[in-house]
């Protein structure tokens, strides 16, 4: 059972989550989807939801944006400390471009 504290933490990070993706959608679908780890047809939906649409499913008890530090690769890269900001930012990119054309297939 969750309490009523986590529940409006959840609904509160789901809200944040939900409105910036849509925005992120709106601006640049490509980088979005990319960004997100979201396929071309969340992108649409999520960037035609009503803000009506998006508190509602704000309100559920589920996280909704999912972290992709599930793999190895991606959180060793991103918590290992190197020097050179740019270097660690593009093998990580390299990294989630691989993941997103892996899920496509």
């Amino acid at each position: 059972m969750i309490d009523s504290d986590n529940f409006h933490e959840i609904g509160d990070l789901n809200l944040a989550y939900l409105l910036l993706a849509q925005r992120l959608v709106k601006e640049d679908a490509a980088s979005a989807m990319f960004r997100l780890g979201m396929s071309r047809e969340l992108a649409d939906l999520l960037g035609n939801l009503s803000l009506a649409q998006i508190v509602k499913l704000a309100s559920s008890s589920l996280l909704l944006c999912r972290f992709r530090f599930d793999d190895h690769p991606i959180l060793s890269t991103l918590s290992h400390d190197h020097n050179n900001l740019s270097l660690r930012q593009a093998h990580t990119a390299i990294i989630l471009s691989g993941q997103a054309v892996a899920a496509a297939n």
